[in-house]
């Protein structure tokens, strides 16, 4: 089904300087069908540095370095370069990066029925 990541994905993002900084983990306070360990296995099979230049095509160019957190249920992204060279001095829309968890979250995907 094509819906958004958000559908069950947070997400908590911001910067390091220069880099943008995003965590990813899967909602389980629903898990009515025991959803969680396969929600978690299919995030941290998705969430590639190559899947993640889809989803933010202005780090297509950037060193992305993709950090699973399995026991946590998620996945810690750095996107180096991302924001220049800082917030100061950033003419980016989000030039701190608080936005970019959200932006993940609203993109829409093919996600297999049995996680929603």
């Amino acid at each position: 089904m094509r819906v958004p990541l958000g559908t069950f994905v947070h997400a908590r993002s911001g910067d390091k300087g220069g880099d943008a900084n995003v965590g990813l983990w899967v909602r389980h306070d629903d898990d009515q069908g025991g959803q969680r360990e396969e929600r978690v296995a299919w995030l941290l099979r998705f969430v590639t540095p190559e899947t993640f230049r889809l989803l933010c095509p202005e780090a297509a160019d950037l060193e992305v370095e993709v950090h699973p957190l399995a026991n946590l249920g998620g996945v810690n992204v750095v996107v180096h370069g991302l924001l220049g060279l800082g917030v100061a001095a950033s003419t980016r829309f989000d030039p701190q990066a608080k936005g970019l968890g959200e932006w993940l979250r609203s993109r829409l995907l093919e996600i297999p029925d049995e996680l929603l």
